[in-house]
């Protein structure tokens, strides 16, 4: 009965065959033949045959499967051999060979359709590693492979799988493969082959498996970890970093002599990069940190190369910086009125991150700008102060980059801190239009006072971690705003629910901020000579649509046709174009300022007033 079974469908296809001989006019009749057979029959693929011939994979190929096939045509074979310097595929060493085409086998059948950006993988095994071969796919624009390979005619269906045919034949990635492939990856390639690094980054990382240093692990930063670095320090291109920097930085990602899998990753686990020690641990997440405390989630793992293995992470790994000898701290402890900052320093355990290289930018609070903190929050001492919270302060009022009196400017700057909203870094506001003053409460003293590792500004008043009313109340811009929000015949207490903590309904907020000039418009637009003529509850709907509750909504979340809800209402967030908001009206109102955050959410400026 089971020989029975087999025998059906072989007579089946069988029959089907010799029907299709015998009516070759019939373009219903479906073609069962098998991968090679179809490869056979194709004219531009015969050396994709003979090389399956010669590499031992004819049978292979005409197995069960299912398999995706990626065949290189005539001419891709042709290029491949020429670039390679072989005269024929007789001159390609057989195992190379296997293993060259086994990297255009993917399991399955995949038709167009099913292919998607990301990584598959193929039947060929890592020398680095003997597990499968990672491919990237990039359907961006067509179907491309590893960067390299485009479809030129897909979908050639096969009784055991499908063939698709490339311009390229696909050769054995590394990890310089992957990274210049996969725009994710962008900004590392840009860093990675700046023309003024004394290591030449391609050449190392694309050393065959066999040979020292490799193989290699590569924790590899995204585009996005590169802009949270320069946001961090406070600068607008890889180009303000130095070389040393910079070279260095580049080796915390790599390690030499190993294939690391995710799988191989355990808590407090000690990891050599060529730069210096960092630590993995998995519980929760698998992420690393570094030797400045500096926390990396990996979001992706085990791309698999030729000579070695690709994890993706969000943040980007610093090197442990050398102590400088006249550095921030040693200014601080130099002078009488810093004292306390001193003794928050070493409570904070900061004292080694502001000994650094820099360079930093740091607004010193005196002596009695830190008493003053400390009776205003109830506290005796420093002692009483959570370590916590004390950190975190205390890199508020630590900004990225050496900026002299000068170089300050009127608007916003980011922080050292970091947000309950949205662990993103704290902002804060900058006012030169008389002396300079920080989120409206905080007054320099005494500027440019020269350290080796930055500069350092007193300031006469401790800055606090700011809420979304702190911008709002610190910034001009703002103040027809704030007058609304206060106006006191009003039923909701704005500044009171604004000022809620993140943690505790309704907070963190999302405010869409019309600038004095919108509220101009807007008192034009009506005919109307102030804010006083509106009606309570029509300006209390106004104000109420322009929050949003619960949510710290970057700009970079917003999408084309985003229902937004208010606590006014539901509005349009559109991206295409430009930022807009479009309110129940159909009023466009422009995003002109993003990202201002706050401890307890975040502020973008708008130049028209949302209507309910």
């Amino acid at each position: 009965m089971k020989n029975l079974f087999r025998i059906i469908p072989i007579f089946l296809i069988s029959l089907t065959t010799l029907q299709s001989c015998n009516n070759n006019d019939d373009e219903n009749v479906e073609d069962v033949s098998t991968i090679v057979n179809l490869a056979v029959d194709s004219a531009d693929l015969t050396s994709l045959v003979a090389a399956l011939d010669r590499a031992n994979l004819v049978s292979t190929l005409n197995g069960e499967g299912p398999f995706t096939v990626l065949a290189p045509t005539n001419n891709a074979f042709a290029a491949f051999l020429s670039a390679n310097n072989f005269n024929s595929l007789e001159d390609v060493p057989v195992d190379i060979l296997t293993k060259v085409l086994l990297n255009h086998v993917i399991s399955g059948s995949l038709i167009s359709t099913d292919l998607s950006t990301g990584y598959a993988n193929t039947l060929a095994t890592s020398a680095a590693s003997q597990t499968p071969l990672s491919i990237y796919v990039d359907t961006s624009n067509g179907v491309k492979f590893n960067g390299v390979s485009s479809v030129s005619a897909a979908d050639i269906l096969a009784v055991n799988g499908v063939i698709h045919k490339v311009d390229e034949v696909i050769g054995l990635p590394n990890i310089v493969t992957f990274a210049t492939a996969d725009p994710i990856f962008s900004t590392l390639v840009s860093a990675l082959t700046r023309s003024d690094l004394t290591t030449d980054f391609v050449g190392v990382l694309s050393t065959d498996s066999a040979t020292a240093p490799a193989p290699f692990t590569v924790f590899a930063p995204i585009n996005d970890a590169f802009n949270r670095l320069l946001t961090e320090l406070n600068l607008t291109s890889l180009s303000q970093i130095d070389e040393p920097t910079l070279d260095v930085v580049l080796k915390n990602h790599v390690v030499g002599g190993a294939n690391v899998l995710d799988s191989n990753l355990t808590d407090n686990l000690t990891i050599s990069t060529l730069g210096g020690d960092i630590t993995a641990d998995i519980s929760g997440g698998a992420r690393l940190t570094d030797s400045s405390g500096r926390v990396s989630d990996i979001i992706a793992t085990n791309v698999q190369a030729n000579n070695g293995v690709i994890h993706a992470i969000n943040k980007v790994i610093l090197p442990l910086q050398q102590p400088t000898t006249n550095n921030i701290v040693d200014v601080a402890v130099g002078s009488e009125n810093l004292s306390t900052l001193v003794a928050a320093l070493e409570r904070a355990d900061l004292v080694t991150t502001l000994a650094n290289q820099g360079p930093f930018t740091v607004l010193a609070p005196s002596n009695e700008a830190f008493n003053t903190f400390l009776s205003d929050n109830g506290f005796s001492n420093l002692d009483d102060v959570p370590v916590d919270v004390l950190n975190n302060i205390l890199r508020n009022h630590v900004i990225g980059g050496r900026l002299e009196s000068t170089d300050l400017t009127t608007g916003y700057a980011s922080t050292f801190a970091t947000t309950s909203a949205s662990d993103a870094s704290m902002s804060i506001f900058i006012d030169t239009s008389n002396g300079v003053t920080f989120n409206g409460v905080s007054s320099v003293t005494n500027a440019n006072i020269e350290a080796d590792n930055g500069i350092v500004h007193l300031v006469d008043a401790v800055i606090g971690l700011p809420s979304v009313v702190t911008f709002a109340v610190a910034d001009p811009t703002f103040s027809t705003l704030v007058a609304a929000l206060t106006r006191d015949d009003l039923t909701t207490d704005f500044v009171g629910v604004l000022s809620t903590a993140t943690g505790t309904s309704p907070a963190p907020f999302t405010v869409f901020a019309p600038t004095n000039d919108a509220f101009g418009s807007l008192l034009s637009e009506l005919g109307i000579a102030g804010l006083a003529d509106i009606d309570e509850p029509t300006l209390e709907a106004v104000l109420k649509n322009h929050v949003v509750a619960g949510a710290n909504v970057f700009d970079t979340d917003l999408t084309d046709n985003l229902t937004i809800t208010t606590l006014g209402g539901d509005i349009t967030a559109n991206v295409t174009g430009g930022v807009t908001l479009t309110d129940a009206n159909g009023r466009v109102s422009d995003i002109i300022t993003t990202n201002v955050q706050a401890n307890n959410g975040i502020i973008h400026a708008i130049n028209k007033v949302i209507l309910p």
